[in-house]
């Protein structure tokens, strides 16, 4: 792999690990998890706005981590590959190592 290529794919790695760098876009891949959801069942499963849950997945979406699809009048988001949810699950069997741990999981 040249120099350029391997630049490129860590921007690229940055750019989806600062999407996963905020709570609430965990906690929205979370629900995902069992798959798609329009923007109101997020908002009622977390309790947040409707604009801040839209926010946070047009980041995921920037991202590519989600994808939107319409429905009639409903907006339905879907993850776009469950890897996401396989590395995030990772992530939180490391951390649950660490002295001191972490209280719970996202797993469900």
């Amino acid at each position: 792999m040249s120099r350029v290529d391997a630049q490129e794919i860590c921007e690229l790695h940055a750019r989806v690990c600062k999407a996963l760098a905020d709570g609430k876009r965990l906690l929205i891949i979370n629900e995902l998890r069992d798959g798609p959801r329009t923007v109101g069942e997020v908002v009622a499963a977390l309790g947040i706005s409707q604009a801040n849950a839209s926010q946070h997945l047009s980041v995921l979406r920037d991202r590519r981590i989600v994808t939107a699809r319409r429905s009639g009048s409903n907006v339905y988001y879907s993850l776009t590959s469950l890897k996401i949810i396989e590395a995030i699950d990772l992530l939180c069997e490391f951390m649950a190592e660490r002295p001191g741990g972490v209280p719970g999981s996202l797993a469900g």
